[in-house]
């Protein structure tokens, strides 16, 4: 997979381990550079449990398998293909002096924009990305995720870019450099797109908290608590059956997402009337059998024991202890992954040789091409994860062509900020929009058996395959990986199935909401005496990326042997090892991580304090023990805060609750926006809360060129999110280049360019409702 190449890990945190963590796995040499005294991880537990002299904790050992370590970067840096930092080195010299190497820089706001270098937590890029402020009910506060997930999210689309660039370093001899912005990559996963929904109608004024919860989502029952995640009509009408409760299937507000928020009090008390008189596997079996999205809730101490998981061989002994870790969250047929080894101790490898320098290289600085320029992909997928994958592929250059049908459109185009009775109220989605730039549509009936044969004359066509129904829907079409490959042996098929390809869960459908409640992201989102709650939205573009890195890996096989591969990428378990902490924490150690609301393990104080203003908060986060003094110089220095026990993290975790007393008064009553720049002018990790919308106007997503201008032939003109990273090769060329397309929008290009069908062949086609350009039944 990634076989010979030499990463140098200069990195410190959860970002740039997990980038690095995933290009070990791939079987990249990556060395680890730390100070003498390691990297501060190998001293972190979220549980705070006293650590066994010469001990790393859990979080660095599930971080750091595979790798190597040394102490200082050395000769290291002239074998180097590929660099990952955290904002510390001077990237320029180093590119200066090697213009074959590849760097990756990870950092909270990207390492260029006015904002560039300012203090900030996973806590405060939260409420920055617009994520804390659309999340809890709206009578109570605002309420972060747990887990740092956004922090997983950045290491992600970071392995992404490396993989990427070195796919071009390969080709063309030349280096580049990709800097990734935590803060994008979270307002494009843990954002569902809020400024696209405000933008297409109209800006409409505020009114009231932006926060709110999904209903029906984790609910109580006799012994425990049960997840749901009903995303379509269909499976709202099939929960209400499943209550027992057919007499509410005609009423229409309750149907609605608003109008059960509206209602919340009284949908709640309907739905736990039910749910608590069922105990959790009652349910699981009913809801099942109606492919209503149902899911146990996980956490570390359970999730392990799931039956789906233990069938799978999902959780593996971690290499030199007892406990358990996720395995690698993709297979690739005919390729191993590398076996876990364990982790490094500090300076371990400080007597190996370093890596020889590489020879010089001819680079082509003419090839100007993207790293997927020249690669074809059908692309089968909906919804957002599949979407957001082949979103990536097309950014970087695939040519993707969507295939939907007039039966059966994109269920995300039915997202839509339009009634019904405007005409093409369907390409007003702005979720669709978001996933499905840079693509060409199609529509074929895959129903049928010449929709099929069109669908394998295309497969001849590409490169790849892109899928993540059930398995049961491509194997139901006939376009299994048997199929796929005797049509086209040179084609990768990816296949993200929610569950997997197979176990007792194969055939449950699931969405984000789903694998939140699963893999524990939930269990530690929500107040303690309250239940878990979903952080919503960042799994599935994490599912998506997972699988980008995975057919990249493929990909760079395939073109080495000439032999297509089939790719499984499971949503669950990407989602598992992005909440990978609380089952390491709870097998090293015994602890079952729980929900702390809006305080948190890695800072104290922590949490979210209101303003002047109507429900005006700012997210203020300490993570060291410089940056309390720091806050006690704009706080004035007060007497409490002098107190000797408050120096340390500990001695402020212990009086969190105190604290939080003392800055709510200070808080109460100032201004929102002054406050929290006096705060980062003096170091400060601090942020409004922002309603989701208003991260478009963020000036530093604006320097960034973070936001697009598309021209559509329906909705018109608007911006978007793009991507969370910037190649230095590309500048501010902008990373889309043709509008989502409307349904069928590229029939006859499509059908003509790569079939050779004609005018007249393709007019039967459409008479015959094979293909089309608008979606049946609407």
């Amino acid at each position: 997979m990634l076989d010979g190449v030499r990463v140098l890990d200069c990195t410190r945190g959860i970002p740039g381990a997990y980038c690095t963590k995933l290009l070990a796995d791939a079987g990249a040499d990556v060395v680890k550079v730390e100070p003498d005294g390691g990297d501060p991880l190998r001293h972190w537990t979220a549980s705070h449990v006293g650590l066994a002299d010469g001990d790393d904790g859990a979080l660095f050992r599930f971080l750091h398998t595979s790798k190597r370590s040394v102490t200082a970067a050395g000769g290291w840096l002239d074998g180097a293909d590929l660099v990952v930092e955290s904002g510390d080195l001077d990237v320029d010299a180093l590119r200066r002096a090697r213009p074959d190497l590849v760097v990756v820089s990870i950092t909270p706001f990207g390492r260029r924009g006015p904002w560039a270098g300012r203090a900030a937590t996973e806590f405060t890029l939260q409420a920055w990305c617009g994520s804390t402020g659309a999340r809890g009910r709206f009578d109570e506060p605002p309420l972060s995720a747990g887990g740092r997930i956004g922090e997983f999210v950045a290491g992600t689309y970071a392995a992404v870019a490396a993989a990427a660039l070195v796919r071009v370093r390969e080709r063309t001899g030349r280096g580049d450099h990709a800097d990734v912005s935590m803060l994008e990559a979270m307002s494009v996963t843990m954002n569902t797109y809020a400024s696209v929904f405000a933008e297409f109608l109209g800006w409409p004024d505020i009114r009231g908290p932006a926060r709110t919860i999904e209903i029906p989502s984790i609910e109580p029952t006799a012994d425990g608590y049960v997840g749901f995640c009903t995303i379509t009509a269909q499976q709202f009408q099939d929960f209400l059956v499943l209550i027992e409760r057919p007499d509410l299937l005609d009423d229409t507000d309750f149907a609605s997402f608003a109008g059960r928020t509206r209602r919340m009090d009284e949908a709640l008390t309907t739905i736990h009337a039910w749910t608590t008189k069922h105990t959790t596997a009652e349910i699981i079996d009913h809801a099942s059998l109606m492919r209503i999205p149902v899911a146990p809730i996980g956490n570390g101490e359970n999730v392990t024991r799931f039956d789906h998981f233990v069938e799978r061989g999902t959780f593996v002994r971690h290499p030199g202890r007892t406990w358990l870790q996720p395995r690698v969250p993709y297979r690739i047929s005919g390729l191993e992954p590398r076996p876990f080894t364990e982790p490094p101790r500090v300076g371990e490898h400080d007597n190996d040789a370093p890596w020889p320098p590489r020879a010089p290289e001819e680079s082509d600085a003419r090839d100007r091409r993207l790293p997927l320029d020249g690669v074809r992909v059908l692309d089968f997928t909906a919804f957002w994860a599949g979407p957001s994958a082949t979103h990536m592929l097309a950014a970087l250059g695939a040519d993707i062509v969507k295939v939907e049908s007039i039966q059966r459109v994109d269920g995300m185009r039915f997202s839509s900020t339009r009634p019904p009775n405007v005409d093409q109220w369907w390409e007003y989605g702005p979720v669709f929009h978001g996933a499905n730039v840079n693509k060409r549509a199609i529509t074929l009936d895959l129903g049928r058996d010449e929709g099929v044969a069109l669908a394998k004359r295309l497969i001849e066509q590409c490169d790849a395959v892109v899928e993540n129904f059930t398995p049961r829907v491509m194997d139901g079409f006939g376009l299994t990986w048997d199929v796929v490959h005797a049509t086209n042996p040179r084609a990768v098929m990816v296949r993200m199935p929610a569950f997997g390809l197979g176990g007792p869960w194969r055939d449950r459908p699931g969405f984000a909401q789903t694998m939140e409640q699963i893999s524990g992201m939930a269990w530690v989102t929500g107040f303690p005496d309250g239940a878990p709650l979903i952080p919503r939205g960042a799994c599935d573009p994490l599912a998506g990326m997972h699988a980008v890195l995975a057919f990249l890996l493929a990909l760079r096989d395939r073109e080495r042997t000439g032999e297509g591969h089939l790719v499984e990428v499971t949503m669950v378990e990407a989602a598992l090892n992005v909440a990978a902490e609380q089952v390491v924490e709870h097998g090293a150690y015994g602890v079952l991580l729980g929900r702390e609301g809006n305080h948190g393990p890695g800072a104290a104080p922590q949490n979210l304090y209101a303003v002047a203003g109507e429900d005006e908060w700012v997210a203020l986060a300490i993570a060291d023990d410089e940056q309390w003094h720091a806050l006690r110089t704009v706080l004035g220095d007060p007497e409490w805060a002098r107190d000797p026990a408050l120096d340390t993290m500990d001695g402020r975790r212990r009086s969190q609750h105190l604290v939080d007393d003392e800055l709510a008064r200070w808080f109460a009553g100032r201004d929102r926006d002054d406050t929290v720049a006096a705060l980062l002018d003096a170091g400060v990790p601090a942020a409004p809360v922002l309603h989701p919308r208003e991260i478009q106007h963020n000036p530093q997503l604006q320097a960034r060129r973070f936001f697009e201008t598309i021209e559509h032939p329906v909705v018109g003109s608007y911006e978007i999110p793009t991507v969370p990273f910037r190649f230095a090769s590309r500048g501010d060329e902008p990373w889309m280049r043709r509008p989502p397309p409307v349904v069928g929008q590229h029939n006859d290009e499509v059908l003509s360019e790569l079939l050779g069908l004609d005018d007249a062949e393709r007019a039967r086609l459409r008479d015959e409702k094979l293909i089309g350009d608008r979606p049946l039944g609407v």
